[in-house]
């Protein structure tokens, strides 16, 4: 099974370049499922029913989200019947809308997609993700052994230490939020693909995607300043491929995409 993973896609730089290269990305690699983080792809804060539909369109299999998945209050008009948008498991189950994991069928073959959101440096106080996500886990692998899990997360440290705790019982864990690519790719011994995190897919000449100088000017006067974001920007798209192994959940392999001006990409 091939998994192709697409980062953090933000305002509408971000929506066209998913339009643009998401079908080229697809018959490059020819992935059995598509997986797109969305929570940044209206004005750079969550995500409305027309965007999520172009994204399932354009050839999006599963649309994951993060720490801003609630800022476009849209989405509360739409998640009870968005089968294939997941939020971060972790919030409060008694209370908040949608799921927090899906499970996609492959020619017979089941691949459980889980979104989970880190709590250090995160400004929210979520439930544990560590001792929320091991009993999922363990209930699916009872269905499936092939599990991704989005871990929406600051810090390197707690993106690292959720792939070790998780080595071999999950197909991969691969950071999103910090909108920097990393080069940490690898397979764990026990089998568990790994990524510190993916990258953005949006403004490659903003700063995380948001206009250099309202973000520079924070800096500089350390007042509170709106961000908003860069729109007159070339595009940046950042993802990974993954192989598993479908009949042990195992990844075989990892592969990062990268494609901007300083890596453009080329037709086969």
């Amino acid at each position: 099974m091939r998994i192709l993973f697409i980062g953090d896609v933000m305002g509408n730089v971000g929506q066209t370049a998913i339009a643009t290269y998401l079908p080229k990305l697809k018959r490059r690699y020819k992935p059995q499922v598509t997986i797109v983080n969305g929570e940044n792809a209206t004005r750079g804060r969550g995500i409305s029913e027309a965007v999520y539909k172009d994204f399932l369109s354009a050839g999006a299999d599963v649309i994951t989200m993060g720490n801003h998945t609630w800022d476009n209050n849209e989405l509360f008009d739409f998640i009870a019947d968005a089968k294939k948008l997941v939020r971060p498991l972790n919030f409060p189950p008694a209370t908040t809308p949608g799921q927090g994991y899906t499970l996609v069928n492959v020619n017979g073959v089941k691949l459980a997609i889980i979104n989970l959101q880190g709590n250090v440096f995160m400004g929210q106080n979520l439930a544990n993700p560590f001792t929320t996500v091991e009993p999922l886990v363990q209930e699916l692998r009872e269905t499936t052994p092939n599990i991704f899990i989005d871990f929406h997360a600051e810090t390197t440290s707690e993106k690292e230490a959720m792939a070790w705790y998780l080595d071999g019982q999950v197909s991969a864990v691969v950071g999103t939020h910090t909108h920097v690519q990393t080069s940490d790719e690898r397979v764990l011994p026990e089998g568990t693909a790994f990524l510190s995190d993916v990258g953005f897919t949006g403004p490659y000449n903003g700063i995380l995607g948001m206009t250099r100088e309202n973000v520079i000017q924070r800096f500089l006067e350390q007042m509170p300043t709106r961000f908003n974001v860069q729109e007159d920007s070339p595009t940046v798209v950042s993802g990974c491929v993954i192989d598993v192994d479908h009949r042990n959940g195992h990844a075989t392999k990892i592969q990062r995409i990268l494609i901007n001006p300083d890596h453009p990409y080329f037709e086969d």
